[in-house]
């Protein structure tokens, strides 16, 4: 069998991209050379992966069978080059470098990765990563799909390959502006006012939402949800401006508070809690150097 390393990656950047065209701008070749690769592949396999429609490359059970299998080998072979940095290393180093690929949901990766990633790089200064912040589905994807090496994420993954391990507890408090008629004279906030106003919640898929509304929707049933937006950052400006009412982690607040633009208010409500994960693919080869990062986390969570 004469399969490479480069027929999967042509393959992998054709089934994210639909074209061959669209693909060989990812692998550095000419349209030519990607297309002939991925005919060179299939007669390999002796199967079709795509189906071809006009110009597009839609993958089909075949490929689907073969995604999952050509993403773990590259990402081996990846972490192989990354362990042993080919064409790299410094010789003089004690450690090997790391480079690392982090996916973070907002809130983790606005107000907790950044001071992660600054305590690890003071025992590493020469680590090297590169951070996707998006919300948990996106973020669960991307570690699903081996596009990065590992995940932080503030809800649970539905991904089936990904190995999700509770990290820390994060605190929710629910917010408003000093302005707002229901923090005046800091009275406890009853059930029933909190049903009656206005909320500003985050985007279906993201790991607040799901927190918030498992945190609410036993004590207040239904949300008044007039404004929905995708950025935390968004949602605590609205809010400052008294447009209503949100439901955030303390930690994506602290600022807020201690500028005095937000207050948590004092409500009927017990203490609002809700766990993050660190999450990886199960078939992921744990580098030394992401074995490090991971216990970095694990031992920081006392201190985030």
């Amino acid at each position: 069998m004469h399969l490479t390393l480069r027929q999967l990656l042509i393959f992998a950047a054709v089934a994210e991209s639909g074209s061959t065209t669209a693909a060989s701008g990812r692998v550095a070749l000419s349209q030519s050379a990607t297309s002939a690769a991925l005919n060179e592949l299939e007669k390999v396999l002796g199967a079709r992966l795509f189906d071809r429609v006009g110009k597009r490359l839609i993958i089909n059970d075949n490929g689907r069978t073969l995604l999952p299998q050509a993403r773990a080998a590259l990402d081996v072979a990846s972490g192989i080059e990354s362990e042993f940095s080919v064409g790299t290393r410094d010789p003089h180093s004690v450690h090997p470098p790391i480079n690392l690929r982090i996916a973070a949901s907002t809130t983790i990766g606005n107000y907790l990765l950044p001071g992660l990633i600054t305590r690890f790089r003071r025992q590493f200064p020469r680590a090297r990563f590169e951070v996707r912040i998006n919300n948990t589905r996106h973020a669960s994807e991307a570690v699903g799909r081996f596009e990065v090496d590992m995940g932080l994420i503030e809800g649970p993954s539905y991904e089936p390959d990904v190995n999700m391990e509770l990290w820390i507890e994060d605190e929710l408090a629910i917010l408003c502006s000093p302005r707002h008629p229901l923090a005046a004279g800091n009275q406890r906030v009853n059930l029933k006012a909190l049903r009656e106003a206005s909320w500003l919640l985050r985007e279906p898929g993201s790991g607040t939402r799901e927190a918030v509304e498992q945190a609410l929707r036993p004590h207040l049933f239904q949300l008044r949800e007039d404004v929905q937006v995708g950025s935390t950052e968004a949602i605590k400006h609205l809010v400052a401006e008294g447009l209503g009412l949100t439901c955030l982690s303390v930690h994506a607040v602290a600022d807020a508070l201690t500028l005095g633009k937000l207050i948590v208010l004092n409500t009927t409500l017990p203490r609002l809690m809700r766990p993050l994960y660190l999450i990886h693919h199960r078939h992921k080869q744990i580098s030394t150097g992401l074995q490090r990062f991971m216990d970095h986390c694990r031992s920081a969570s006392v201190d985030v």
